[in-house]
């Protein structure tokens, strides 16, 4: 069962590449995708890691918290579903 990770704090230039290449060190990224604005194409600052594996997403977590990519100590954590909006 895969298990995705919320990764904050990004810097407004990294790629969706760049992400998985940060992350895949510690194992099969499924998916690494940077949240867009719709109207403006620009980085909300924040993405979601998938991997294939729950050990390696939990040492993904371990080891990228706090970590700087490109000049910004990441926050990393399971990710929640989102909110119901009232």
């Amino acid at each position: 069962m895969s298990k995705k990770l919320f990764v904050g704090n990004i810097s407004w230039g990294v790629s969706d590449e760049q992400l998985q290449e940060s992350f895949a060190a510690f194992g099969a990224v499924e998916e690494a995708v940077i949240i867009k604005d719709k109207f403006s194409g620009r980085s909300k600052g924040f993405g979601f890691v998938t991997y294939t594996n729950d050990e390696e997403a939990d040492k993904a977590i371990a080891e990228m918290e706090g970590k700087e990519l490109d000049g910004r100590e990441l926050v990393v954590n399971e990710a929640r579903p989102p909110r119901p909006r009232e």
